[in-house]
């Protein structure tokens, strides 16, 4: 596709560091960062850890991340990445609806979360607008997230999952997608045990009777937010 940049040519490009734990999607990611003259892929993780070691032997301007991986998640690598470079621009481009991880990884830090179901050269323009120190979601969404972000903190009504952790939000869903403790554990890359320790304090948080009408309840959230 053609380049386009708006940016002056003297400029250095923006690196980026993109972490997804699939190796074909990142390098077709790169392929079209490559593409445009204000920006180059710096370099590419696979996982949490790799993610931070890259971070800091590149030194990259923006990271452009999944949220779902192995062991840690998205949402705790940014504020990890935070916590070691504060001022470091992080974008989220990821599989899920917005209305189920957008707000988690803003208030987490992030600046930006891109739905990968969205055109390519949303990922360009949402990079841009980030490094220049705006926030991006999809206009279709903006006006959505404003008030859910309102109507949590100011008079407690939001959803019931905001009383969820990161991971147990991760395991609900998976529960919704019909994954058994043990498929959910594999996906995760956790124990079992971990896994049924996540689910107690579902349970116990959202006040289910039975590991039945916890399911059920995933089944229907993920159906509503999906």
């Amino acid at each position: 596709m053609p380049s386009t940049t708006n940016s002056s040519p003297s400029s250095d490009p923006k690196r980026v560091l993109i972490v997804d734990d699939h190796p074909v999607f990142r390098r077709g990611i790169a392929a079209l960062i490559e593409e445009q003259q204000d920006l180059s892929a710096c370099g590419e993780a696979e996982n949490a850890i790799s993610a931070l070691e890259a971070m800091r032997q590149l030194s990259p301007d923006v990271i452009l991340m999944d949220i779902n991986m192995p062991g840690t998640n998205g949402i705790e690598l940014i504020k990890m990445a935070l916590a070691e470079h504060p001022k470091l621009v992080i974008l989220v481009l990821s599989m899920h609806s917005e209305s189920l991880y957008a707000l988690r990884a803003l208030r987490a830090g992030a600046k930006g979360y891109v739905m990968k179901a969205e055109a390519l050269e949303s990922v360009v323009t949402a990079l841009r607008k980030v490094l220049n120190g705006g926030i991006y979601v999809s206009p279709r969404f903006t006006e959505r997230l404003i008030f859910k972000a309102i109507q949590s903190e100011a008079d407690g009504t939001g959803s019931p999952v905001d009383k969820l952790s990161d991971r147990e939000l991760e395991v609900l869903q998976l529960m919704g997608r019909g994954f058994g403790t043990r498929d959910s554990a594999t996906a995760l890359n956790l124990s079992i045990k971990t896994i049924e320790t996540h689910r107690a304090h579902i349970k116990e948080k959202l006040g289910f009777k039975d590991p039945g009408e916890m399911t059920r309840f995933a089944i229907d959230w993920l159906a509503q937010e999906g």
